[in-house]
């Protein structure tokens, strides 16, 4: 899944065949909060779980600690414990 990291509008970008998927970031003291998710109405959740995984991949990569500000990424984390790890200490979802 090739995603684009568009730093000037601090986004992540992917296209899909249903259109632009869009995940909003800010970064703050190694913490990557992700703010908001832009995606087509019919989207599969499928490519939009991938979005987020790999999105994830490049936090761990980088050393990021990840906070969910949006709710769909925090059922994202609340569905896949796996990654909780990621989470700063003392945030719970």
């Amino acid at each position: 899944m090739e995603i684009k990291d568009n730093q000037l509008l601090r986004q992540f970008e992917i296209m899909t065949p249903d259109g632009l998927l869009v995940l909003e970031y800010a970064i703050q003291e190694r913490k990557l909060f992700l703010t908001k998710l832009h995606h087509p109405e019919h989207l599969e959740i499928d490519i939009c779980n991938e979005f987020i995984k790999t999105v994830l991949a490049f936090a761990e990569e980088k050393r990021f600690k990840v906070v969910p500000t949006h709710p769909k990424i925090a059922h994202f984390f609340r569905k896949n414990p796996i990654y909780k790890e990621l989470l700063p200490p003392g945030i719970k979802l």
